[in-house]
């Protein structure tokens, strides 16, 4: 039969001090307690003249509060250090099962740690002035900026985790029925750039290699311009702004020369950018719907086979059809989420968030 939590002495008083002007199925909804319980307690409190519990028989505890004090203090100072690092570190007398079981009582275990982009704290600085400089932004500003950035998708990048049901064997672990296989092929990948505005997919490219500042210049010239141009003969009043990250490519006086020179002709501005924030950049939640798609809609995508350009065409040709498939009412919500991204880098004070 598990354990009910006792009351607290706080309560107790309560109870005390309640129990001469209302009923017990009154104080109980005032206190959001059982009547049972009230009564019971009514009873003992009487019978002892005291709200202290008696004293139970059984094994007494191991370690005193000013210990569990000081281990709270140690593993929240601490989050990185393995139990048995830490029970070192506080050098109490005890197993490391007990001390799990003085943080469980606190709400406290151990978690698979967040991955985000390693941020500094001129990083985080620049990014809290970032979110100042930008938030009186409105949802109807952010639907004027175009959203860029490059993604790597590689044939065997599928990270998604694989349950299975099995007995604890090493024989069934290990069953060929039970494992996620990874091949030691070539790992075979392609390097996109895409881009979008409010509720309209821009277009996407493919690079052939790693990209520099000459063949950035150059995908954009024949991909890019073409929509800008699109953009500005929809709306010739409209002023853009075209964001992208840090990258090299992006912040090399080429590139910047190039993309001053469309200032003119079509009120095309670039968007100042913090260092290391891809929790900012709604574009990024787009790369994580294609790849997630990817090995959704083709399971085989991490067992393709052939030659190189035979499998980076067929990535290239899904890759396509999953990016026009992106629906507006997904695009919509990204840009409704940006007040509110730029509210949680101030609560962070430019360190981490949960986007």
């Amino acid at each position: 039969m598990p354990k009910k939590h006792e009351l607290t002495d706080a309560q107790k008083m309560e109870i005390v001090a309640l129990e001469p002007h209302f009923s017990h199925a009154e104080i109980g909804e005032q206190l959001q307690l059982d009547r049972s319980t009230i009564t019971k307690f009514i009873e003992r409190y009487k019978n002892r003249n005291s709200i202290e519990n008696l004293s139970r028989p059984g094994r007494p505890r191991k370690t005193s509060k000013s210990e569990d004090r000081w281990l709270i203090q140690k593993a929240e100072s601490q989050t990185k250090v393995p139990f048995k690092e830490l029970k070192n570190i506080v050098n109490i007398d005890v197993s490391k099962r007990t001390l799990q079981r003085r943080l469980c009582q606190v709400g406290i275990r151990k978690w698979r740690a967040v991955t985000r982009v390693v941020l500094t704290k001129e990083h985080a600085k620049k990014r809290l002035a970032w979110a100042h400089a930008h938030e009186h932004f409105t949802v109807e500003d952010w639907r004027k900026v175009i959203w860029s950035d490059e993604c790597l998708v590689k044939r065997d990048s599928d990270s998604h985790v694989v349950w299975v049901f099995r007995r604890q064997t090493k024989s069934e672990k290990y069953a060929s029925k039970n494992i996620k296989g990874k091949r030691r092929q070539a790992s075979y990948s392609v390097m996109m750039w895409g881009c979008f505005i409010g509720d309209k997919l821009g277009p996407i490219a493919f690079f052939d290699g790693m990209v520099h500042k000459e063949n950035y210049v150059e995908m954009l010239s024949q991909c890019f311009l073409s929509f800008l141009e699109a953009l500005h003969t929809d709306d010739p009043d409209a002023h853009f702004q075209f964001q992208h990250d840090n990258a090299t490519p992006h912040i090399a006086v080429f590139t910047r020369n190039w993309l001053s020179s469309l200032t003119e002709k079509y009120n095309l501005t670039v968007l100042d950018w913090p260092p290391n924030s891809p929790d900012l950049n709604l574009i990024e939640n787009l790369w994580s719907h294609v790849k997630q798609e990817l090995y959704c809609r083709y399971p085989d995508t991490t067992s393709l086979t052939g030659s190189t350009d035979t499998v980076k065409s067929i990535l290239r040709q899904r890759l396509q059809e999953i990016w026009w498939d992106i629906g507006a009412d997904l695009l919509n919500r990204l840009i409704e989420s940006m007040p509110e991204r730029v509210k949680a880098v101030k609560r962070a004070r430019g360190w981490y968030t949960e986007f």
